[in-house]
């Protein structure tokens, strides 16, 4: 089956081929008859099998041309990055069009983004805390929509957007379209469904041909992160394959961190990105590493959904997440559109646990390789490495009062003075003020 053989029209069919796009995949086949229904949706599927175009194929099948300023399809994700992307993927649809579009997120300038939706746009990508900011500035009205997209609705919950979610859907029309896709099917994801779903069709992609299976896995057991550093460092030295590295760390702290070791190293070679840097800065980083400037990108887990950088040819977990589903939305960054991918994974003593959770989910074992023989291992370990106390000295001896006089010992000369309570100036000290009653 090509697109040929969907219902698409001609424009979009000449887009599709200037990308290059002959094939569509499974979730694509099954979401666009569903979606060109009217019906509610639900779409579950791993990442790196299509979903965006999945529901912007029928969408933008359906829009025809319009001079309307308020939009007719809102799509809401959880990270600006997304939202660029997003965009950028409708702008390649659409170029044989007149379809109108924006991408409204926090970091940008409000007001720009206020003059283009006032302007007319058909649809409107955002993320919900900016688009909410402009709909309560009354900049933006949305009792037009017809199609409404969560997209990566799993992370946008993880992420703490649950309530601006629902205020969000408090001031669309009631009669609209609900489209929601997810890599995974959590129980807020399922609650969030039947509260604001009409009895949706769900399509589920079975992990069948999914990049799990075209990515080969391994893993290096590695004491401390000062080792993991030296061990990346050795890698990209020694691998001349990993040449588009995107490198995943647990928190921003720990990716500034790795930054200033690795950076110095290879100069002009590593980017970094996370919720803290600037948004040109994100911005400049991921199209750096996309178009191959930067050989390797620290990240923390915020472009670990959605995103899609081609041709990544290792994914390397610096550290083993604790989600073990987290660790299926990481490594799907690589083995992407046919093409095979390596995951490489440093798991600590304290993360052996996480490791094994993920090898129950994948139901396959994760070869552990032999550590280099000129790695040089670190005796050094973080404060966050090191165990807990379980007895700690302060507690088992009581500290020592130098110069203790006992419980009973001679007052102080000035603490020997006797208040006599007379109330009279004191004759030693004549300019003392006798006490008067206040008066009012």
């Amino acid at each position: 089956m090509t697109f040929e053989d969907l219902n698409l029209n001609k424009p979009l069919l000449q887009a599709l081929t200037d990308l290059d796009f002959v094939y569509p995949t499974p979730i694509q086949k099954q979401a666009f008859p569903v979606i060109m229904s009217g019906r509610d949706v639900v779409g579950i599927a791993q990442t790196g099998t299509g979903k965006t175009f999945a529901y912007l194929l029928p969408i933008l099948r359906q829009l025809t041309f319009s001079d309307q300023i308020e939009p007719r399809a809102l799509i809401v994700v959880p990270t600006r990055e997304l939202v660029v992307q997003i965009e950028g993927e409708i702008k390649k649809l659409t170029k044989y069009s007149y379809i109108r579009s924006a991408g409204v997120y926090g970091g940008g300038n409000i007001n720009t983004q206020k003059q283009t939706l006032y302007e007319g746009v058909d649809i409107v990508v955002a993320t919900p805390g900016r688009l909410l900011d402009i709909v309560l500035h009354g900049a933006l009205r949305l009792h037009s929509v017809q199609k409404f997209v969560i997209d990566e609705v799993d992370e946008m919950l993880n992420l703490g957007f649950r309530t601006q979610l629902r205020n969000l859907m408090d001031v669309l029309p009631a009669r609209r379209q609900n489209i929601m896709f997810s890599a995974t099917l959590t129980s807020d994801v399922e609650a969030l469904i039947n509260d604001t779903f009409n009895t949706p069709d769900k399509i589920e992609v079975t992990p069948h041909g999914t990049p799990i299976e075209k990515i080969i896995q391994k893993s290096f057991h590695v004491p401390n992160f000062f080792t993991k550093a030296n061990l990346l460092e050795l890698l990209l030295k020694t691998d001349n394959e990993m040449n588009k590295v995107l490198v995943f760390v647990k928190t921003k702290r720990m990716a500034d961190r790795l930054f200033e070791i690795i950076a110095n190293k290879f100069p002009d070679q590593i980017g970094l990105i996370h919720s803290d840097r600037t948004q040109s800065s994100r911005l400049h980083a991921v199209q750096n590493f996309d178009n191959g400037t930067h050989r390797v990108l620290i990240a923390t887990d915020v472009i670990a959904r959605g995103l899609d950088i081609t041709d990544v040819s290792h994914v390397l977990n610096f550290d083993t997440p604790d989600e073990s589903a987290d660790y299926i939305h990481r490594i799907g960054r690589t083995g992407r559109a046919d093409k095979d991918g390596i995951a490489i994974t440093f798991s600590t003593s304290q993360e052996r646990g996480y490791k094994a959770a993920i090898e129950e989910l994948m139901n396959r074992t994760i070869d552990v390789e032999k550590l280099p023989e000129d790695l040089v291992v670190s005796t050094v370990f973080l404060e966050e490495e090191k165990g807990p106390v379980l007895f700690d000295k302060h507690y088992l001896k009581a500290p020592s009062i130098k110069n203790s006089k006992g419980a009973f010992h001679e007052k102080k000369e000035s603490n020997k003075k006797v208040n006599s309570g007379s109330g009279k100036r004191d004759s030693k000290n004549p300019k003392k003020k006798k006490y008067q009653r206040p008066k009012y």
